[in-house]
Formats: C-alpha cells, sequence, structure tokens
C-alpha cells in the first residue's frame, strides 16, 4: 500500500506547488551568487524553501523536512552575514536543491523519500561551521564515495571538528522544529502555499518551522544507506492539469451564456418557419441570429484556445541553474540573459521544447563560450553572454538563444563534413554559407575534438531539429566567427488549430501545412525537364525537382499533376505536383492514437463535414525512395475510424 495512501490529492498540489517554488528557489540561489549582499533575494530563498519544507512536513515526509531544515539553517546564517556567499558554498546549496528534487521523485510515486546523501549532509554541516573550502568539500565526497571511516587521520579530524548539534536558528514566527518521526496534526494549517494575485502567500502561521536542529542534525553514522533514485515519468505520462487564469475561464462562461441565448432565439424562429411564418422580417431575424452565433463560436473558439496557453517563462526558469552549473564544471563565467517570459505557447509545446532548449543551451556554454582567458587574448570580456528570447511575430513564436562565443566558420563546418564522411567534397563546394552552418544539424555531425560527459557524440543539434520540426516548427542557425552564434526558432501558436493548403488527387482532397508552402504554379509539360532521371522545373533561375504527390503516397502515377505547390523543407526545396487544390482552411486537427499511417500527421473535418488527412510532409519526403507510403485502403480506413468517432 501505498504511503501516502488517502493524501494523493494533497500529494499532487503539493508536488505542482513546490516544484515551481523550487525552480524560483534555484533561479533566485545563480542570481545570489552575483548580488551575495541582496538581502531581498536571501529573504525570497528562504520563504520558498521554508513553504516547501512545511508542505512536506505536513505530509510526514520526514527525510525531505531534515534536508530543507538543514538547508534552511545555512540560508539563515547567510541572511544573518555569520556566513557569505562563496561558489563553493553554492555548490553545496546547489546539490541540495538538487537532492530535494530527487525526493519529489519518491513523492510522486507515493513512497518516503530515503535520507539524503552522507556526503552531502556532511557538506551541509561544514558550510554551517564556516569551514567548508574547496579542499574539505573534496574531502568528503572522496569519504562518502569510499563508503569507509578513518577512526584517526588528519582529513577525518577536520571534518569531525565540526559541531554536529547547530545552535537553534530562530523562525520568522517563533515556529517549532519538526520531530524526527514527524508529525501531520501539528502542521494542519501548515504553508501549502496558496496563490493570491499571482503571488505566493503561505498559508495559516502554524506548521513547520525553524527551531533547533534536532531532526536535521542525525550524525551522518546513524543514517540509513541512500536508496537508489527512481526514474522520473516518462514522456508518456504527462502532467494532465493546465493552470487557468479564472479570468479567462469567466470569459469562457460568458460566451457559452451568450450562445445558449441565440440558441434559443433560433429556437424560436425555426418554430416560426415550420409554422408558416416565412415574412421578410421573420428570415432577417433567421440572418441575425445565425451570423451571430457564427461570431460567437469563433469568440469560444479562441478563448477555448487561450486555455492552452501559458507563459514560457515556466520553461525558461529551469536554464539558469543548468547554464550556472555547467559553466562552473567547464571553468567559463557566463551569464544567461533571459527576456520575454510571459510569451504565451501551447502547453504541450512547452513539454515538447524542453530537451531542444537544453540541447542548445549547453551546446552555448560548452561550444560557443570560449573559456575567460581566450575571451581576453580575443579583446572580450572574461564573462560570456548567452541569450534566451520569446516574443510573438504574427501567428509565430520566435524562440532565440543566442551567444556572443567564438562563432562558427562555414569553411570549417564544410571540411569537418567532408571528414566525416556526411557529404562528399563536390556537395560541400556547393554549398552556401546558410546550407554550410545548417551542416550541423546531420545525424553524427560534431565539431568537438573529444567526447565528454558534455557534448563530441553528434546526436544533441540532430535531435533539436526533429524535436522542432515534430512541433511543424523551423530552426536557423546565424553566426559570424569571432562574434557569436544565435539559433531562430518558429513555432506555431498552438497544435490545435493548423493552418493548412487544401490539395486534391482527382476528387481526394489533402491538406498540407501551409508553413510549408512558398507558392503554387501551373506546370507546363513543356518546360520539365529531366534532370538525374528525376523530372525538375527551373523557378527563379532555381533547379527544383518535381515530386508528384501519388508517388509519395505510393500510389499509380497516371500522368503529370497540372499544378505544383512549391513546398520549403528546412533547408531543402521541392515541388509538390497535385492535380488542383481547394483554397485555405485552419484546421482543427484530430490525432489517430490506435491508427496512424506513416506520412500522417492527423485529421480534420472540413465545413462540408468530409474527413481530410492532414500530410506529414517531411515523413512522406523521407519515404519516397522505395518505402511504403499511404495506401488507398489505410485512407479508407481512416475515413471509417473518424465516421464512428464522429457518430
Amino acid at each position: 500500500m501505498s504511503d501516502f495512501a488517502g493524501m494523493q490529492d494533497l500529494l499532487q498540489d503539493f508536488l505542482v506547488e513546490a516544484e515551481d517554488l523550487l525552480s524560483g528557489v534555484d533561479n533566485r540561489l545563480v542570481e545570489l551568487e552575483k548580488n551575495p549582499q541582496d538581502r531581498n533575494l536571501l529573504n525570497e530563498i528562504f520563504r520558498g524553501f521554508h513553504t516547501i519544507k512545511g508542505g512536506a512536513g505536513f505530509l510526514g515526509a520526514t527525510e525531505l523536512v531534515n534536508l530543507c531544515h538543514l538547508t534552511e539553517n545555512l540560508f539563515d546564517k547567510l541572511r544573518n552575514d555569520q556566513l557569505q556567499v562563496t561558489p563553493v558554498v553554492m555548490d553545496v546549496i546547489l546539490e541540495a536543491t538538487a537532492a530535494v528534487r530527487e525526493m519529489f521523485s519518491y513523492l510522486e510515486r507515493g513512497v518516503q523519500p530515503p535520507p539524503a546523501d552522507e556526503g552531502l549532509i556532511e557538506r551541509l554541516r561544514l558550510a554551517l561551521a564556516g569551514k567548508l573550502t574547496a579542499e574539505t568539500a573534496a574531502v568528503a565526497r572522496a569519504a562518502n564515495k569510499s563508503g569507509e571511516r578513518e577512526e584517526e587521520g588528519p582529513d577525518w579530524e577536520l571534518l569531525h571538528s565540526v559541531v554536529t548539534e547547530e545552535a537553534a536558528v530562530p523562525g520568522e514566527r517563533g515556529e517549532q522544529p519538526p520531530a524526527q518521526g514527524g508529525t501531520r496534526g501539528a502542521a494542519a494549517t501548515g504553508p501549502t502555499a496558496a496563490k493570491e494575485n499571482g503571488q505566493t502567500v503561505e498559508n495559516g502561521a502554524g506548521g513547520q518551522g525553524e527551531g533547533s536542529s534536532e531532526g536535521a542534525a542525525l550524525p551522518v553514522a546513524a543514517r540509513r544507506p541512500t536508496m537508489p533514485v527512481p526514474a522520473r515519468k516518462g514522456t508518456d505520462s504527462r502532467e494532465q492539469g493546465i493552470r487557468i487564469d479564472t479570468a479567462r475561464l469567466d470569459q469562457v462562461l460568458n460566451l457559452a451564456g451568450e450562445i445558449g441565448l441565440t440558441k434559443n432565439r433560433l429556437t424560436a424562429l425555426r418554430s416560426d418557419i415550420l409554422a408558416g411564418k416565412t415574412d421578410p422580417d421573420t428570415l432577417h431575424a433567421l440572418d441575425v441570429s445565425v451570423n451571430q452565433l457564427d461570431l460567437l463560436v469563433s469568440d469560444l473558439q479562441n478563448a477555448v484556445m487561450k486555455t492552452r496557453m501559458q507563459p514560457i517563462g515556466r520553461l525558461f526558469q529551469k536554464y539558469p541553474r543548468i547554464a550556472r552549473d555547467l559553466a562552473r564544471q567547464l571553468g567559463k563565467q557566463i551569464e544567461l540573459v533571459i527576456t520575454g517570459e510571459e510569451t504565451e505557447i501551447d502547453k504541450t509545446m512547452i513539454e515538447d521544447l524542453s530537451d531542444p532548449l537544453i540541447h542548445l543551451i549547453r551546446n552555448a556554454v560548452d561550444h560557443g563560450i570560449e573559456t575567460p582567458e581566450e575571451r581576453v587574448a580575443a579583446g572580450k570580456k572574461p564573462e560570456g553572454t548567452i541569450h534566451l528570447s520569446a516574443k510573438q511575430e504574427g501567428d509565430h513564436i520566435l524562440i532565440i538563444v543566442a551567444d556572443d562565443g567564438r562563432g562558427m566558420s562555414p569553411e570549417k563546418l564544410r571540411a569537418k563534413a567532408v571528414e566525416k564522411g556526411l557529404i562528399s567534397a563536390e556537395e560541400a563546394n556547393n554549398l552556401d554559407e546558410r546550407q554550410s552552418l545548417n551542416l550541423i544539424f546531420l545525424p553524427g555531425f560534431s565539431t568537438a575534438t573529444k567526447i565528454s560527459d558534455v557534448s563530441g557524440r553528434g546526436v544533441g543539434m540532430d535531435v533539436v531539429r526533429t524535436n522542432i520540426t515534430k512541433l511543424n516548427g523551423t530552426i536557423d542557425v546565424q553566426s559570424e566567427a569571432g562574434r557569436g552564434t544565435s539559433f531562430v526558432i518558429s513555432l506555431p501558436l498552438t497544435l490545435a488549430i493548423l493552418p493548412v493548403l487544401l490539395v486534391r488527387l482527382g476528387e481526394q482532397p489533402f491538406a498540407v501545412p501551409l508553413s510549408m508552402v512558398r507558392e503554387i504554379l501551373p506546370i507546363n509539360l513543356d518546360e520539365v525537364r529531366e534532370v538525374g532521371g528525376r523530372s525538375t522545373l527551373v523557378v527563379r533561375g532555381e533547379v527544383l525537382p518535381i515530386l508528384p504527390l501519388p508517388t509519395l503516397l505510393n500510389w499509380p502515377l497516371e500522368r503529370m499533376p497540372n499544378y505544383g505547390v512549391l513546398m520549403q523543407m528546412a533547408e531543402f526545396s521541392f515541388i509538390l505536383g497535385i492535380d488542383s487544390f481547394a483554397g485555405r482552411e485552419d484546421a482543427v486537427i484530430k490525432s489517430l492514437e490506435d491508427f496512424r499511417p506513416k506520412g500522417v500527421a492527423g485529421v480534420t473535418i472540413l465545413s462540408n463535414g468530409q474527413i481530410v488527412l492532414i500530410l506529414d510532409m517531411k515523413e512522406l519526403f523521407e519515404t519516397s525512395t522505395g518505402r511504403s507510403g499511404v495506401s488507398k485502403a489505410e485512407l479508407k480506413r481512416v475515413a471509417d475510424l473518424n465516421k464512428e468517432v464522429a457518430g
């Protein structure tokens, strides 16, 4: 049975809130390292950690409370000027916040977390005693790894000279510390931090506090061995909840009420018409009501879509800690500047963007920014800067990751790609500067001279472009040697509605993403040329291959298509051959969960009720070399399945 049986709702509320609080604490700690005299930052950090500890105490998570309490004592000494913020002290504090996050992994599965790492506890106690240095921290780590304690020896004499019972630290409200066994009743009014006007407010005055460290300062030898951390939830089990501004819900409710009134009006008009009342006034009233309903439904659709939108700052808040830790590991000085956190984006995109942005930031820290010595020699300031920004432009969101580092040379990239056998020397000579920079997205491409735990395996940038493409987005790279590199990600505002171009093969319509369409042009057979066994067309001096849609779908090609859609896919352009086209629509995407043919991104229903496949052009293009595409039998099966769903 779960350790938290009967408390699942409280547990989930705590985890959602505590994750946000801990991310905020991490960001403020990174900022505090740059502004160690900022008392407001220290107070915010203290309050955030105290709130987490109070919620953990209410749930009876004793070991989490103990670790939070010990770390909280360290914050209190910092804000009382009994200790100074140093890189070594900050390292152990950030280790403690990482350990707290690991303990959340256990709570997610409804089990009590085990004690924190013994070496971490030892280093926290050294820091509390003012004796944590790079040397003593290294000794504590080495001792913990060996798993053996020497009875005598100068190193352990230094470690055990620390007072194991810390002095009592007065709490903000005179509260008492949690008992070792952990109590729930005493914390019934404890802080499960409510939200008021967007700010975190601690509920209640009782609960867990910062009294003596009786529970937190257990002798290290008495602590039981640390258990392995369970794996976090996979990408398939995403957080199903979403935080919505109540004003947006009020708007949805008001629109639903207006639609109800309009429906009643239409029902009355329908009764009048069926009774034979067809005078001009009645027909005009019907026309007005139908137009009003159309406007209301459009407004309701937009309002509902806005409930899916979340500030991208929720995603950005994890990156200052990542950049700081990696920079310290590599001996670099780096500042991560974030702007546009208020920009809103579809919630599902926020989840899928996490890994690509981590890749880009780690790449900027590792490859982009030089060491302080290299920067000074190049006439730059020792500290490098990485800008992470987001903004809305039209119906797209732009996310930019830019650094002021060493930049990239197109010539060197071409040479490295040839050296690795990714392209031929002839192909390299035909690449322009933009195409040369895009070589970094090829699978297996890497400029690292040696493999490390940070980079060098040539998988990161390929994963970035693949994941961005899955979101119907694009990524572009701009770089200047010696000046820096920028990655520009363009994404649609939402994944639920997709602007599409409707094309036809005979009478069968298909939808292609409008973001990939450059233009529509007629195909004149007299202008078609054979190049390398493939039909091509010259468009404004550019030779482009013609890929008939029947060929991509693995259907028989009965004749040359009448029209071509000039498609832009990453750095490659081609002409999609079709019979005709039927205009543009904003498609509401219906996913195919149980059955998804290759090359199909989803389906949509047109205004006339017809079911249309939305084509995944990238996947169709990749499977056009002999592998099977979408068969007519699969097409019929998809239509049948969606008719059943619609029914």
